[in-house]
């Protein structure tokens, strides 16, 4: 069992910055990629970022690649999703994500809202 708790989510001006974060417990969470996934209204869920185990390799989306940066620190067992140069259409509910071979593991999610 993982469990996945997001905070960092709240109201942003476009432009502006906000940091999203990920605390995991149960399984050993250096041994595991993770995943930030996104819903805006209406809309299905989509791919935004991930970062294997080691934080060696990460992987973006078109639409956040050079302004969103995904990081972690294993011995916090959190992971980070530093959102830069916010868009209107960078607004959603933000959930982390944690892929294994029988199954997947989500947070409950944390809204990013973005103001002019």
């Amino acid at each position: 069992q993982v469990q996945l708790v997001e905070s960092g989510g709240g109201l942003v001006q476009a432009g502006g910055s906000l940091r999203l974060s990920c605390a995991a417990s149960g399984r050993t969470f250096s041994t595991y990629a993770m995943g930030w996934f996104r819903q805006a209204p209406g809309k299905e869920r989509e791919s935004v970022a991930a970062i294997t185990w080691s934080g060696g390799s990460t992987y973006y989306a078109d639409s956040v690649k050079g302004r969103f940066t995904n990081s972690r620190d294993n011995a916090k067992n959190t992971v980070y999703l530093e959102m830069n140069n916010v868009r209107f259409e960078d607004a959603a509910v933000y959930y982390c994500n944690a892929p294994f071979w029988d199954r997947q593991y989500w947070g409950q999610g944390t809204h990013v809202t973005v103001s002019y």
